[in-house]
C-alpha cells in the first residue's frame, strides 16, 4: 500500500473507531452527564465531561449546605452548592476511577461511577479500597 493511500484512509479509520467506541458508552448505558439525584434524596449533583472523565459539582441542596466538616478550617463556613466532590477522570472498562468529596465528614475517598441503566449510576467511596460504601443515584433531567 502507498503512502498516499494509507493518508487517506486514515481519517476513515479514525472516524470508524470514534463510532465504535461511542457505540460502546451507548451500550455502558449512555453519557453520564446530566443532574443526579443522590439516593438519600437530599443532594443534586450536576456530572460533566472533564478531561476524558467526569467530574461532580453539586447544584442544590436541602438543609444549611453548609461545608462545616471540612478539613480546612477556611471552607467551613462555604456553602456546599458550587463545591465539586467527583471527580472521576479515570476510564475504567465499565465506568470511572477517582475521588469523591463527602461533605457529610469532610473527607475525601477513592471511588468509582458507573453509569447502571439509562437513569440510574452507581457511585462508590471506599477506604483502603476494601471498605465501600455505594449509592445509587437518579437522573433528574
Amino acid at each position: 500500500m502507498t503512502k498516499t493511500r494509507v493518508r487517506h484512509l486514515l481519517p476513515a479509520l479514525l472516524l470508524a473507531l470514534t463510532a465504535v467506541a461511542s457505540s460502546a458508552q451507548a451500550q455502558k448505558g449512555g453519557d453520564a452527564s446530566g443532574v443526579w439525584l443522590t439516593e438519600t434524596g437530599d443532594s443534586k449533583v450536576r456530572l460533566s465531561r472533564c478531561g476524558s472523565g467526569l467530574c461532580g459539582t453539586i447544584v442544590s441542596t436541602s438543609g444549611k449546605g453548609i461545608d462545616e466538616n471540612n478539613p480546612n478550617p477556611s471552607l467551613r463556613t462555604r456553602s456546599v452548592v458550587g463545591v465539586q466532590i467527583v471527580n472521576a477522570t479515570t476510564p475504567t472498562a465499565d465506568g470511572y476511577e477517582g475521588t469523591l468529596y463527602n461533605p457529610k465528614d469532610g473527607k475525601t475517598y477513592a471511588g468509582s461511577l458507573k453509569v447502571t441503566g439509562p437513569s440510574t449510576i452507581e457511585v462508590a467511596g471506599c477506604v483502603m479500597s476494601v471498605f465501600c460504601k455505594r449509592q445509587t443515584w437518579k437522573r433528574v433531567n
